[in-house]
Formats: structure tokens, C-alpha cells, sequence
């Protein structure tokens, strides 16, 4: 494809347009000046030095990126969007109103008779870059494009969306070049990767070849996603006793953090400093500095699944993205685009991406989803004139400021982020990230002018916290660290003299399931009868939480009462009139426990509980033993749950398990609790749907949307999602969960959740555990705690308002 710079005419019209909006195109006037020389110095987890809003992977790279770049989309504190950002809204939360500004205005339309929806975005025609060059529609479109490249590698999957002329721009085709290559790489792929070319195949051999060698390559590049997701959600484990090298030494070697991949995902195991994997048995002498590449780890995952990429991806998937769809699609772009019907212009832009005017974006896409928002406008805005080349911009002949599918540009910049955040990057340098005030900042220039992200082992968070190295914090969130924690502060306290603590729930929550299909009554796992069988047990792992969670977490978790992370603006509160604890009615639907119980009242009012439910159930309780003798056809007086507890009873539920199991013991009931030493069993048995009840726990999103979770489609083996481990299949939830899925209306989609959400507890599938607690610590004496925002939550952390932020100048 050629690119054309911009003619004359156009340049000449620039300059017109500069000289009747002068605010536009010269340099925009500083904010002011930082006014504290005193740096904030912040405790962080290893970096890897991808400091691209394009290319982060980690959630500490993530951040660094984050400092320096606005948002296209503005959320509140419950990830709420701020649709008139550019005036401002204010929303209430915990009792208070807060006032939200942003970038851009935000407008979302769907047209039932056309099924599309269009994404509107206007921005502000006053924000500049940290260099003064101010913003504008192009630097979006700019953006967009470049996440929408074919060649693009990075961790945003906007692509994943069904946005109109994407598939056609992606690959280069024509529909019809499209279909014919469709077909064309359907076969290949269905003859399997042994298969022998003949000249009666369809294809060519050289089709063949590729195609097998790209999606071998999009594999390895999944395995590189466990990877990353791995270091950026389990490296603490590194420090406790999960691996024979440290936190700190895992983050300062490719070949280690590999390794330590393979032994998190279940894919090798350390004995002293060797390293044998699970599949090909071959062993790496760490000590030696012998370690494992991608391409072994790659290799063993294949060996796993016997080469086939889907039974991979359905067990093993880090992310959303799978293996096999994005091969087919680089292959027809790599031969389909080169099909004589496609001649020499090719697809030169994408239908769904509209530039309206120098402030407005329209993205354009096929159906309705309600949390395609977050991903569709919630985008970085990234500075073309620094990532790419302005002479490669022309919007009405396809060029966008960079090579179609060379993004080697921007890629050159990874590690010196840039944009209009309230901080600029300086240098990374003996593991400090370098930061310093932005005085083009749109919303002020920042009070502190230096501040500096220092890697700091997990171990040693708070003690150099409390030593003055660091001001503040994020330990993870423990009961030993909350001691740690009162034992610095002069009154015993979170928030004392020397560290100010702010706790904010984990974007996710643990749960006990049990299977619809392995623990019912006669062959419907939908009936009265099966449903009581698995309130029985529910009704006991409910009364157990309270102490168990105390006992493992302390003060960094609490029990919950539904299955979504109470993170979500969709999860119920005490507050609201129809709020119920978990489990806690009887067979009759009477409250099973007054407010004057102690926990031994409880327990025993629980086991009666649990008796009646398994009558119902049909159970053949004797009066004179006080025990269950027999279990209804179908249903058993033996059940197992499975624990992921490291065989050393290691997890927050392990108590809830054995208490059950011992309270069951007494009415002639069995629960087997089978602690595992290999994780890799649980998921093994969940994908082929045989477990009965297990624990784990579920990863959360901004958007509560249930489908992947709870829709019948998802049932293992039903060609869903095979997330439905608790083999719920109930046309009303699917119709709920569908019908929420459609709107936009906070209100209405609350209320349906919460019907769905009664749905799974009247199932008695899922036994909500607890939320965990991930905390931020700041230095009391060198932070002026009242210029932090206030109320800190999962999504509004510590770092909005940065510009507002003190520190104490040093003597």
C-alpha cells in the first residue's frame, strides 16, 4: 500500500485553520509549575521495562504507562462511566458527592432496525501532550488504528469486537476473498497438522506450510501470555516457598520467570534448583543457570494436548484471546490478500471508524454488548506526533501516522511511555522508574514535582515504608501483614502515627461449587428434590465461612453473601431491602438463626437445617441413630470435595471443607476433602465435568456480565465457554442474563442481576466465600494524608487526583 503525504491545499487549509483557531495548533500554555521538590517515592513490584500504553504487559508496567497518559473514557469510584466527562457529572458514593471530569464526552446508540451501535467520543479542544503539542480526533484515530493492525501483539483485544470493515481491513480482503480463504484454511486445518500434501488437495503446500507455522506461533505467543499473567499475578508466591529463588531474582531473568510459569501453571516442578517439567520429563539445573525457553514451554503444552490448539486453549487460556482464530485470520491476510480479485489497492480503512469532525469519533459496531464500552472506548489517547509519523497521516487516503502492519515505530518507543498524563516519564534506571511533573497537565500541573517507583521485595514493603525509603505501599493483603502493619503504629492500628492504611476489595472472590450433574436426585439436576440435596450442604459450608475466613485472613477479607465480587456496582448490598446471608432459610423458607445465637447455636441450628433439607431430598433418615442410611436413586451418602491446598491444607476454604465434613459425619453423611498437592487435578477434573465440589476463585471485570459463567451455553462439552463448571442450565437465568446484556441502564441491569443472582443461590450451585482485601499503605508522616483521595476503591485507586497529591518537604 503506498501512503501519500499531505498536498499543498492541505497544508494550506492548516494554516488557516490555525489562524481562526489559534488554541488548536500552537503549543499550549503551562499550568503552573510544581511547587514540593520533595520527591513521593512508591514501593513497586518488579518492572519489565514495557512502558507502552500499547504494549504493558504487567499490571506494574501498566501503571508506569498509566502516569503518563489521559483516558478517552472517564469511570467513578464503582466503575461507573462518566458520559459527560468534559463539564462533568457528579455521582454519590458512600454517602458523598464527587464531582468527575475527563477528556471526552461519550454517547452510545444502538439502532435495533440496523442492529448496530455506534460509540461516540468528543474531546476536549484544550489538552496537550507533555511536550504542549495539543491534542486532537486524529491522535484517537491514530490510536485505534494502531490497536487494530494486523501486526499489532499487544494485550488490548479491540479487535476481538465485531467492528464493521475490521475483518475486511485486518486481512485485506474483499467478504467474497474472505469466504474463499475461509474455506481454504478450514480445510487445512481440519486435515491436521500430520497430514500428508497431496495435488489433490485445494490448497497449495506452501498454504499449508504456513498456515501450520503461524498458528504455531500465535500458541507460543499464548504461552507467553501465561507468562506474563503469571508474573503479574503470583510472583509474592515466589517468596513463599512456591520456588527455590526469590521475587526479585525471578524479575531479573527471562529464563527464571519462565520457569517459575511452568511451576505456577502446572507444567513443571522444582526439586532443590532443578527443574523437571511435567510432560517431556526434561530437566533444567537452575543453579547451573540452565532454564527453560519459551519454546519448551511451548513444546510441552503441545505435547500436553496432543497438538490440538483448542483443547489447549479451552484449559489452559491466560486471557480471552484463543489460539486458532487469530491464525486462520493472519493466514488469509498473508495469501488472501495477495488473491488476484483483491488487484493492488487493497482495504484502505475501517467502515466502523469514522472521523466526524477535528473533536468527534464514531466507532461502529455489528449488535449490542453492554460492557463492549470499556474496551471500545476505554483507550489510552497516545500521541501520534511521538509514536508514529505525522507525514504518514492522511485520513481520506487511508494512511493513519504508521506503515500498515510494520508497527516497528512505535514498538521503538516501549520503553520511554509519553502522552498526556499528569507526570512525565524520565528514565528507568537501577530498577527506579523516574517520573516528573507534567506542566501542560490538563487539569493542573502536579504540586510534588518528582516522583520515583522503586522495586522493593514484597517481604520488605512495610518496613521500608515505616523506615521513611519508601511513602508508600501495596502489600498484599494478609493477616500477617496487617500485624505488621499495627506494629509500627503507636496506638496498634491500620492507621496510626507511622502508616496510614487503605483497604479496597480484590477485583475478584473465592467460592465453594457444587456440580448440578454429580451431586443431584435421580438423572434432573433441575428438580425440587436435587436442589434441596445441594442446599443440605450449602446450608453447612455456609455456617462454617465466618470463622474459617477470620482464621485464614483476618482483617483482609470478609465473608460474602453472593456469588460477584463486591467490587461490582451490580452486587447487592446489606443495605438493600431484599439482601439475604447466604443459605440461611430452611425447607420451609423460615430464618434458620436469630440474632441471639452464638456460633455453636448456629452450627447446631445449621445441622438441623441440613436434616431437613436431605429429607426432602429423599434421604431415609433412622429417628433412633440419628443418622441418613440411605440416599435417593442417583444422589449418594458419600461426596468429594477438591481443595487446591498444596496437600498441607493451605487455603482460606480448607476449614469450611473440614467442618463441614466432620458436622455431615454425624448424620451418616461422608465428605471426602481431598487436598491436593497438584493444582492442575482440579482443572482437570472440571473440564470433564466430573468433580463434585470444589473451591476456587473467580477473576472479576468492570462489567458484571454472567453469560461466560453461568449461561447454559457454557456448559463443558456444550461448545461454549466451558466456564459453566457448576452445570447450571436454566432457561430463565439464560434469558436474564441475555436480556442484561442488551442495555445500558445501570438500574434495570442491577435489578436483573440480582434475579439472576437468586436464581444460582435457589440452584444452590455456588457457596460465596469471601472478598479479599488489597491494600495501600502511605507514610503518615511523610504524606499529607488529606490531600489523598478519599474513599479509594478497586477502581479509583490511590493515583486519581495524583495532581492534588503533598508530601511533606524534607527538612
Amino acid at each position: 500500500m503506498k501512503f501519500k503525504t499531505k498536498s499543498i491545499l492541505s497544508i494550506m487549509l492548516v494554516v488557516i485553520l490555525c489562524i481562526g483557531m489559534l488554541a488548536g495548533c500552537t503549543p499550549k500554555a503551562k499550568k503552573g509549575e510544581a511547587t514540593i521538590l520533595t520527591p513521593l517515592v512508591v514501593a513497586y513490584d518488579p518492572f519489565s521495562g514495557k512502558f507502552s500504553p500499547f504494549f504493558a504487559d504487567t499490571a506494574y508496567d501498566v501503571d508506569v504507562a498509566g502516569m503518563t497518559q489521559v483516558g478517552l473514557m472517564t469511570t467513578d469510584r464503582v466503575g461507573g462511566v462518566i458520559y459527560n466527562a468534559i463539564k462533568g457529572e457528579t455521582v454519590n458514593y458512600n454517602g458523598t458527592d464527587y464531582l468527575y471530569k475527563g477528556v471526552s464526552d461519550l454517547k452510545v446508540t444502538y439502532d435495533e432496525k440496523s442492529d448496530t451501535t455506534v460509540y461516540r467520543a468528543t474531546i476536549r479542544n484544550d489538552v496537550a501532550f507533555s511536550d504542549g503539542h495539543i491534542m486532537d480526533i486524529d491522535d484517537v484515530l491514530f490510536t485505534y488504528y494502531v490497536l487494530c493492525d494486523p501486526s499489532y501483539t499487544g494485550s488490548t483485544t479491540l479487535s476481538s469486537y465485531n467492528i464493521l470493515g475490521l475483518q475486511n481491513y485486518q486481512t485485506q480482503t474483499t467478504d467474497a476473498v474472505y469466504d474463499k480463504y475461509v474455506e481454504i484454511v478450514d480445510a487445512i486445518y481440519a486435515a491436521g497438522e500430520d497430514h500428508e500434501w497431496s495435488a489433490s488437495d485445494t490448497w497449495t503446500k506452501e498454504q499449508q506450510d504456513g498456515f501450520w507455522a503461524i498458528l504455531n506461533d500465535e500458541w507460543k505467543n499464548d504461552v507467553g501470555a501465561i507468562v506474563n499473567y503469571v508474573i503479574a499475578k503470583y510472583l509474592a508466591y515466589a517468596d513463599q516457598g512456591y520456588f527455590p529463588y526469590s521475587s526479585a531474582e525471578i524479575s531479573a531473568s527471562e529464563g527464571m520467570k519462565i520457569a517459575f510459569a511452568m511451576r505456577m501453571w502446572g507444567f513443571a516442578s522444582p526439586e532443590g534448583t532443578t527443574l523437571k517439567t511435567a510432560v517431556l520429563e526434561k530437566t533444567f539445573d537452575m543453579a547451573a543457570g540452565q532454564f527453560p525457553t519459551l519454546d519448551d514451554f511451548f513444546l510441552e503444552t503441545k505435547e500436553a494436548y496432543g497438538g490440538n490448539p483448542e483443547e489447549y486453549w479451552d484449559v489452559e487460556a491466560a486471557d480471552d484471546t484463543d489460539v486458532v482464530s487469530p491464525a486462520k485470520s493472519k493466514f488469509i491476510y498473508e495469501y488472501g490478500s495477495k488473491d488476484e480479485a483483491m488487484g493492488t489497492e487493497g482495504i484502505k480503512s475501517i467502515t466502523g471508524i469514522k472521523r466526524v469532525n477535528n473533536r468527534t469519533v464514531e466507532v461502529t459496531t455489528k449488535g449490542y454488548e453492554a460492557s463492549a464500552i470499556y474496551s471500545i472506548l476505554g483507550i489510552s489517547i497516545s500521541p501520534m506526533h511521538y509514536y508514529g509519523d505525522e507525514s504518514l497521516y492522511d485520513y481520506k487516503n487511508g494512511s493513519y501516522g504508521f506503515p500498515f502492519g510494520d508497527l516497528s515505530m512505535i514498538q521503538a518507543k516501549t520503553s520511554n511511555p509519553m502522552g498526556a498524563g499528569a507526570y512525565k516519564f524520565v528514565k528507568y534506571e537501577d530498577k527506579v522508574v523516574y517520573f516528573e511533573a507534567n506542566e501542560y497537565y490538563y487539569k493542573g500541573c502536579p504540586k510534588v514535582k518528582y516522583i520515583q517507583f522503586k522495586e522493593v521485595g514484597e517481604s520488605d514493603k512495610i518496613s521500608s515504608l515505616a523506615s521513611g525509603a519508601v511513602d508508600v505501599a501495596n502489600p498484599s493483603g494478609s493477616k500477617v501483614k496487617f500485624n505488621e502493619i499495627r506494629s509500627y503504629n503507636s496506638n496498634g492500628q491500620l492507621d496510626g502515627n507511622v502508616i496510614t492504611t487503605s483497604s479496597v476489595n480484590n477485583l475478584g472472590y473465592g467460592y465453594i461449587g457444587l456440580n448440578a450433574d454429580t451431586v443431584r436426585v435421580g438423572t434432573d439436576s433441575a428438580s425440587t428434590e436435587s436442589k434441596n440435596l445441594r442446599k443440605g450442604i450449602a446450608t453447612l459450608l455456609a455456617v462454617y465461612r465466618d470463622v474459617a475466613i477470620n482464621s485464614y485472613y483476618g482483617d483482609a477479607a470478609a465473608v460474602i453473601n453472593y456469588p460477584i465480587s463486591n467490587t461490582s456496582w451490580a452486587a447487592p448490598q446489606k443495605s438493600d431491602a431484599d439482601y439475604k446471608v447466604a443459605f440461611s432459610t430452611d425447607v420451609d423458607g423460615n430464618a434458620i438463626y436469630t440474632a441471639e445465637m452464638d456460633a455453636e447455636a448456629k452450627y447446631a441450628a445449621a445441622l438441623q437445617a441440613a436434616i431437613g433439607y436431605f429429607k426432602a431430598a429423599g434421604y431415609t433418615w433412622n429417628e433412633s441413630s440419628k443418622k441418613f442410611t440411605a440416599a435417593p436413586a442417583g444422589a449418594s451418602l458419600t461426596y468429594e470435595a477438591l481443595i487446591p491446598g498444596d496437600g498441607a491444607g493451605d487455603h482460606p476454604n480448607f476449614q469450611v471443607l473440614t467442618n463441614t465434613a466432620e458436622a455431615l459425619k454425624k448424620i451418616g453423611i461422608t465428605l471426602e476433602v481431598n487436598d491436593l498437592a497438584d493444582s492442575s487435578v482440579l482443572w482437570e477434573r472440571l473440564d470433564a465435568g466430573t468433580q463434585e465440589l470444589w473451591t476456587a476463585a473467580w477473576g472479576s471485570t468492570i462489567d458484571p456480565d454472567m453469560y461466560q459463567v453461568y449461561h447454559s451455553s457454557g456448559i463443558v462439552g456444550k461448545g461454549g465457554s466451558d466456564s459453566n463448571h457448576y452445570h447450571i442450565a436454566d432457561s430463565e437465568l439464560d434469558n436474564l442474563i441475555v436480556e442484561a446484556r442488551k442495555s445500558d441502564d445501570q438500574t434495570y441491569r442491577k435489578s436483573v442481576y440480582k434475579a439472576c443472582l437468586d436464581l444460582i443461590i435457589d440452584w444452590a450451585v455456588e457457596v460465596p466465600s469471601y472478598q479479599r482485601q488489597n491494600i495501600i499503605v502511605f507514610s503518615t508522616e511523610r504524606v499529607n494524608i488529606d490531600t489523598v483521595t478519599p474513599d479509594i476503591t478497586t477502581f479509583w485507586g490511590w493515583m486519581n487526583d495524583i495532581e492534588l497529591l503533598e508530601v511533606y518537604e524534607a527538612n
